[in-house]
Parts: C-alpha cells; sequence; structure tokens
C-alpha cells in the first residue's frame, strides 16, 4: 500500500512541473514574438513620386522595367518604400537614397 501511495504521488508531482515549464516556454515564446513584430515596425511617411531621388528611380526602371509606381514612402533613415505594381502583383519594394535594395521582413 506505501509504494501504489508513493508511486501516485510522484506521478502527480511529475505531470505538475510538466505543466509549469511548458506554461513558462509559451510564455516567452509569446514575449520574443512580440518583440520582433515591435522591431520591424518602422515610420514611413508619404511622398510624392517627384521627391523620389533620381538613384531611386533609375533602379527602379532597371530592376522592373514594367512596373508601375503607386506610392512613395521615406522614413527617418531616408529609406524609401515603393509601393509597385508589376502585371498583376502588388509589392513593395525598399531602397536606400543611392537606390541600392534592401531586403526587409515584413
Amino acid at each position: 500500500m506505501k509504494k501504489l501511495i508513493l508511486s501516485a504521488a510522484i506521478f502527480l508531482g511529475s505531470l505538475s512541473s510538466f505543466a509549469q515549464a511548458t506554461t513558462a516556454t509559451k510564455t516567452e515564446e509569446t514575449t520574443q514574438n512580440t518583440q520582433t513584430t515591435q522591431a520591424v515596425e518602422e515610420k514611413y511617411t508619404e511622398i510624392q513620386a517627384a521627391d523620389i531621388p533620381e538613384a531611386v528611380k533609375s533602379a527602379l526602371k532597371k530592376a522592373f522595367p514594367t512596373a508601375i509606381l503607386d506610392k512613395a514612402f521615406i522614413n527617418e533613415k531616408k529609406e524609401y518604400k515603393l509601393q509597385v505594381t508589376v502585371g498583376e502583383k502588388v509589392g513593395a519594394l525598399y531602397s536606400d537614397a543611392a537606390g541600392k535594395w534592401i531586403t526587409k521582413q515584413s
């Protein structure tokens, strides 16, 4: 009888510690995901197409000759976000002021 009670106590104790470890891991993952999302968000201000540097315009024409510029934005780092349409696809391209393409994760 002692062995049965001792076995039950050990079993219940191990379940309790496993549940606490799983909850802590999920909380850490949620915190990490939230931090990653906050790091990606940047403030862009809409600008006119005439305000885009010539280097950026020529880089766009060279890389995507059939692209149609829908909107243009700029951030504090002088990085440009270009919303373009190429054929049926709509997307965003990122460039610095010199016309070099920047890879951004959204």
